[in-house]
């Protein structure tokens, strides 16, 4: 098995952070917080980057690839506060199309890669969809069914939520809609896509904890006490050098538990519960050592850290909170 990144894998993060460096720079992330929406130039580029579609088939538009090459772009999402719904489509959606087969996929997968159409499943665990609201197609699951619904035919409330690029709603109507799977097959989906998305968030959560360490060093470099650069105090230092091995640490768990779900390893499960529990935690602690290196300023709209915190805290709970992430990893060690 091997988990180190390959020269494509790299080439295509690389290609991600280039692009996202200047398209989702803060100024503009915060931007389209302010808009409520999301920007199309910006998702139009994405599917050019063929980031859209990394798990489709070449037949219907795609790369062809897996889980795995997805990582990188996914931490590269969350080193950006990216608002537009990479994971929800590239790497929950579209995957779950492609597994399912049939008239849905054959439709809507090739609209995916190109970028003219958002599709978001709607899982069991997660009672508060994202970017449901911005979407074509939703795909329902309710533990013995998924169905593909186009997005205006179902009603909702919006939630309130700290972070205002992830939009959430509370599904309220939803009609029967097309038929993708039933009993066994929808069962065995869904638990996938479930995996897929707590992997996926563990990735974006790693991004989060890395952009948020990288401010704090860069403040810490500039803001002075006592005569000094604040970064040249003990304490700072290690705080923050504490939070970027609990990042580093993260990331392999999160490549391990994607290669776990795209093989149907029977560990995938626990992997998936430990990969998010640790960048879960990993990220958790960056976001709060950058905010007291940051002081009050970090809380306030016009400092760039504030985007990294919502979002940090935003996506702790999908895909399985800390709690039930650890219970899970307990439950397998200890049965």
């Amino acid at each position: 098995m091997r988990l180190r990144p390959t020269d494509d894998q790299q080439l295509l993060t690389a290609a991600v952070r280039d692009f996202l460096t200047v398209e989702a720079s803060a100024d503009r992330v915060r931007a389209t917080w302010q808009a409520g929406g999301h920007d199309a130039a910006r998702w139009k580029g994405l599917a050019d980057l063929g980031v859209l579609g990394v798990t489709i088939p070449e037949a219907a538009g795609g790369l062809g690839l897996g889980d795995l090459d997805l990582v990188g772009p996914l931490i590269e999402a969350g080193r950006a506060a990216l608002p537009e719904p990479l994971a929800e489509v590239a790497a929950v959606a579209a995957p779950l199309l492609v597994d399912a087969g049939g008239e849905a996929a054959e439709a809507w997968l090739p609209r995916i890669a190109t970028g003219d159409a958002v599709v978001v499943a709607c899982l069991p665990s997660d009672p508060f969809p994202a970017h449901v609201a911005g979407s074509d197609l939703l795909l329902v699951a309710d533990g013995e069914t998924i169905r593909a619904v186009p997005t205006a035919e179902a009603a909702w409330t919006a939630q309130p939520t700290l972070d205002g690029g992830r939009p959430t709603v509370r599904l309220d109507t939803v009609p029967d809609g097309e038929g993708v799977a039933s009993g066994p097959e929808a069962r065995a989906l869904t638990a996938k896509a479930e995996r897929r998305l707590a992997v996926a968030t563990a990735a974006q959560l790693v991004g989060v904890g890395e952009a948020a360490i990288d401010l704090a060093v860069a403040h810490a470099g500039t803001r002075e006490q006592f005569g000094r650069p604040i970064g040249a105090f003990q304490a700072v230092k290690h705080h923050l050098a504490d939070a970027l091995v609990g990042v580093r640490f993260a990331l392999p768990l999160v490549e391990r538990a994607a290669h776990s779900v795209a093989i149907d390893d029977p560990g995938a499960g626990v992997h998936t519960a430990l990969a998010k529990a640790t960048a879960g935690e990993a990220a958790e602690a960056a976001v709060e050592h950058a905010l007291q290196v940051h002081g009050a300023i970090g809380y306030t709209w016009e400092c760039d850290l504030h985007l990294w915190l919502k979002r940090a805290y935003a996506l702790l709970p999908v895909g399985g909170d800390l709690e039930s992430s650890w219970q899970q990893i307990e439950h397998h060690l200890l049965p």
